[in-house]
């Protein structure tokens, strides 16, 4: 059965609607009954990362020059940033929330997301746990990512002020939240996000707008001290771009153009 311009390899459903896998030109997918992509894999490349987006969202390199300590992550979908993240940092240690068990499942059964000692995953709601434990964890992670979608935008119980505030929370001084939205600058959500986030991160936000795609790339800095100027990061870039044949050069010219006020505040005069 062919949907979405591909062939349908795997259909299901649970309390939170359908879980579609589809194939197309050597690319297999993630979708939650409709058509944007929740996940992506390269089948000739698995650990490639195959969607602009999540690309962009390894743009925190830029600013911190390893992931040797704790990261946490909400919304697993396909999987793809966490594999990245356990292939090239093998001293992390990640704990991925995700609401819904059976795409954990997808994950390990069609996206090849390994059982690894330095990974834990929990099934709950991500707003919700990152709320409870503002306190408890308190500067306990260098990296906080999320990407929480389902099939309307995004989850609604991260679309709230107090969870930026945990969010913030949650990373240690010198942390980076990265965060997936999407719609545009003109969508009042992202607005309103922006706003949430900027209070939040005392406007140390950086805006990544994923060219010809919807998504728009936050990097919010947690009291974060700049630990490189322009020519360094331009240096930084392109031996990145070597390292991990990721277009970083191209990240850190939009991250300049769109961010003409916020950026000197976060590189080195």
């Amino acid at each position: 059965m062919y949907k979405y311009e591909g062939l349908l390899i795997h259909e299901s459903h649970d309390d939170e609607g359908i879980i579609e896998i589809i194939e197309c030109k050597g690319v297999r997918s993630l979708h939650f009954g409709s058509h944007p992509r929740q996940s992506s894999m390269l089948l000739t490349d698995p650990d490639k990362l195959e969607l602009n987006y999540v690309r962009a969202m390894t743009s925190w390199l830029l600013f911190k020059p390893t992931l040797n300590d704790d990261a946490l992550i909400v919304g697993l979908g396909g999987g793809s940033l966490t594999k990245h993240l356990l292939e090239h940092f093998p001293d992390c240690r990640l704990k991925v929330v995700e609401y819904r068990k059976s795409v954990v499942k997808i994950a390990r059964s069609y996206f090849g997301l390994p059982l690894d000692s330095r990974l834990k995953i929990i099934v709950d709601d991500g707003g919700d746990y990152i709320r409870q434990r503002a306190e408890s964890y308190r500067e306990h992670y260098s990296l906080l990512f999320i990407d929480a979608f389902d099939h309307e935008g995004m989850a609604s119980s991260i679309c709230n002020e107090a969870f930026f505030d945990a969010c913030q929370a949650l990373l240690k001084k010198d942390g980076i939240l990265v965060i997936n939205l999407w719609g545009g600058t003109s969508n009042p959500e992202f607005q309103q996000v922006s706003q949430w986030l900027a209070r939040a991160f005392n406007w140390q936000v950086l805006f990544l707008p994923v060219r010809d795609r919807g998504n728009i790339i936050a990097f919010a800095f947690n009291n974060y001290a700049p630990l490189f100027s322009l020519k360094e990061l331009r240096v930084n870039a392109l031996a990145l771009e070597q390292q991990y044949q990721i277009e970083f050069p191209t990240f850190l010219k939009d991250l300049k153009r769109h961010n003409a006020s916020t950026f000197n505040k976060v590189i080195k005069p």
